[in-house]
């Protein structure tokens, strides 16, 4: 059983950063993709962005250029660097985790709030 410990959520002013962190534990087997997603009130979760172990990036519209997902593989580690936020970016925010063996798993989540 793979757990996810996701951690720096929290308020922000419009235009502000946050970065969150996620850290993979307890996995017999390889990680091949890290990934965030988010949810907001009302919404369907929807994925932000995920880095693949080669190093492969994908990103939604909505936060190219505003956020950057890096990993660590020696730690199984997983960061969104999250610049220029927006009201619309409030939301919390879950890490997943897919092993090589097609496993997926999910992190407890972090609330985002960006508010005046």
């Amino acid at each position: 059983q793979v757990q996810l410990a996701e951690s720096g959520g929290g308020s922000v002013q419009p235009g502000g950063s946050l970065r969150l962190s996620c850290a993979a534990s307890g996995s017999r087997f390889s990680i091949n993709t890290m990934a965030w997603y988010r949810q907001a009130p009302g919404k369907q979760r929807e994925l932000v962005a995920q880095i693949t172990r080669g190093g492969n990036t994908n990103y939604a519209d909505s936060v190219k250029e505003r956020f950057t997902i890096s990993g660590d593989n020696g730690k199984n580690t997983v960061y969104l660097q999250m610049n220029s936020l927006k009201p619309e970016d409030t939301a919390v925010y879950y890490c997943s985790c897919v092993t090589v063996m097609f496993r997926t798993y999910w992190g407890q989540g972090t609330q985002v709030t960006v508010s005046s």
